[in-house]
């Protein structure tokens, strides 16, 4: 469909906890098929979330499969998620991450070793898939940002967990 211009923080629709999709219709097919074009053409991420590109809907796009992280590890590719959750956690980690919506920093961010999450797919059709490693941890995220949480949210100290990117 369309590549879409991210938001950067502080936009308050990053804030906004999306509603559900109860209607899966053409728009929804378009809304995965932004997610999915303006993921790749950022060339660096490994996900995006409705929120990000204005859409206030609980649809995300994951792939680390070509990421130097998701190439280590089983994953499961592209998944494109409507109305996600997360219902099983296992595990405790520190990660460094960072976000397309702010693009100046990373940080370490407290994230499960293990997730089970169930969403519909982008047929409708229902999926539960265990996810480790790095993709729980880009699932995560990107789960975050459909409840108005950027992992700015969760670092624990601004001032010894927050770090300014390098600029290129």
């Amino acid at each position: 469909m369309a590549v879409k211009e991210v938001l950067l923080y502080p936009d308050p629709r990053l804030k906004e906890v999306c509603a559900p999709i109860d209607n899966f219709d053409d728009s929804v097919s378009e809304l995965l098929q932004d997610l999915v074009d303006t993921m790749i053409d950022a060339g660096h991420s490994v996900g995006v979330a409705a929120p990000q590109i204005g859409d206030i809907r609980r649809a995300v796009v994951v792939d680390v499969s070509h990421s130097k992280l998701g190439k280590k590890q089983k994953n499961h590719g592209l998944l494109q998620m409507v109305n996600p959750e997360i219902i099983e956690k296992k595990g405790d980690q520190v990660v460094r991450e960072g976000c397309m919506s702010v693009p100046d920093y990373t940080g370490n961010v407290n994230r499960a070793e293990q997730i089970v999450i169930q969403f519909l797919d982008q047929n409708g059709d229902l999926q539960v898939k265990r996810a480790e490693g790095f993709e729980a941890i880009a699932i995560q995220h990107e789960l975050d940002h459909l409840d108005g949480y950027l992992f700015l949210d969760r670092v624990s100290s601004l001032k010894t967990d927050l770090f300014r990117r390098k600029q290129k």
